[in-house]
């Protein structure tokens, strides 16, 4: 016979369950792989109508520490702190699909360097709406560097109207004004 104890504490532990399972699957941990990595994040980008974007890598704190380098985490936090008070940063688009307003209907990952501590990986995006004038603006750059035994992006580049910028390039820029 089941006593109420009992069948409060197989409840509790089955709600338990329920809640880390859909805390795992919100946040599922890094694949320790460069290119898993990258094609986990264009996933998660090209969900839905693809209108999410990757900004969630760089949205706040925690996410910059858990997909970036310490280096480029500390560069990045300089850098707010040098950005005068109600100032937008100098990163004020979405670096992953290097747009203010994010389009992705596929993308294909390519891995131009794996080496034992760093690894280059190109992203080429396609969006649903009209095709962007300049295709340089398509292909997005992942320098991944070991990190504490894990792989974390040290840098974003790309080009915007055929122009090249980089991530760890606009924060170092941002400091010097």
């Amino acid at each position: 016979m089941i006593t109420r104890r009992t069948l409060l504490l197989t409840g509790t532990a089955g709600l338990s369950a329920a809640a880390l399972s859909r805390f795992a699957r919100a946040a599922p941990p890094l694949a320790n792989d460069p290119v898993a990595i990258v094609n986990a994040v264009y996933a998660r980008a090209a969900k839905g109508e693809g209108d999410g974007g990757g900004a969630f890598i760089i949205e706040n704190k925690a996410a910059r520490a858990r997909y970036l380098s310490k280096a480029l985490v500390a560069l990045w936090a300089k850098a707010d702190a040098h950005t005068p008070k109600g100032d937008v940063g100098p990163i004020d688009f979405d670096p992953v699909t290097n747009s203010q307003e994010p389009d992705v209907k596929s993308f294909s990952v390519t891995a131009e360097k794996l080496e034992a501590d760093k690894a280059v990986i190109a992203v080429t995006i396609v969006g649903r709406g009209a095709p962007r004038k300049n295709p340089a603006d398509n292909a997005i750059r992942y320098i991944f560097m070991r990190d504490d035994g894990q792989w974390k992006i040290d840098d974003i580049s790309g080009a915007s109207d055929g122009e090249p910028w980089s991530i760890r390039g606009m924060l170092t820029e941002s400091l010097k004004s």
